[in-house]
């Protein structure tokens, strides 16, 4: 059986891996085991609930000048939209024909806002906001979407005490094989 020039420097480039660098054999005989401070680095998802919530706290005032900088070339002024997706208004839209998702009208949980912007955002420089910076703009785009007072702080148990307007508008998913 003949082996591609791809298949021949593939297994060169595993033996030279593992006997070179040192690296643990795995199961294909390439690569290395992760260590715990690895997958920390990456384990910075949180629940829908809350858990998981980093340290940190952020005031809707510092949401709003960050905002500015950061958000508002791509999201317009007051979340009204441009080149990236509208974040303000929406709400009672979801049962028309143009329903309008925004963080007011159809995100279920605050958490998972701050998750979301934390790991995308902003589009040209992901996961570069702190943590204090997130709690803020999470406060920001609350409070434009009228669910939290101007002088909010956001922190782990503000963000998660939040009850988004749409979180009873999903529906569990019924087919058997789906947790």
């Amino acid at each position: 059986m003949r082996m591609s020039k791809l298949s021949i420097l593939g297994a060169a480039m595993a033996l030279l891996c593992t006997t070179t660098f040192g690296y643990a054999q795995t199961k294909f005989g390439f690569g290395k085991k992760a260590t715990d401070a690895e997958i920390a680095g990456w384990n910075i998802d949180v629940d829908r609930d809350g858990r998981y919530l980093p340290p940190g706290h952020g005031t809707v005032s510092q949401g709003r000048e960050l905002y500015q900088n950061q958000c508002a070339a791509c999201h317009g002024e007051k979340g009204e939209g441009g080149i990236g997706d509208r974040l303000v208004g929406g709400k009672g839209t979801l049962a028309t024909r143009k329903p309008i998702k925004t963080v007011g009208s159809y995100w279920p949980y605050a958490p998972t806002l701050f998750d979301y912007i934390r790991r995308a955002m902003p589009l040209n420089a992901p996961q570069s906001l702190s943590n204090d910076e997130v709690y803020a703009l999470t406060g920001y785009l609350l409070n434009l979407n009228g669910i939290v007072p101007d002088g909010a702080t956001m922190d782990a148990k503000s963000v998660s005490a939040v009850r988004m307007p749409n979180r009873d508008g999903f529906v569990d998913d019924p087919r058997p094989d789906v947790p």
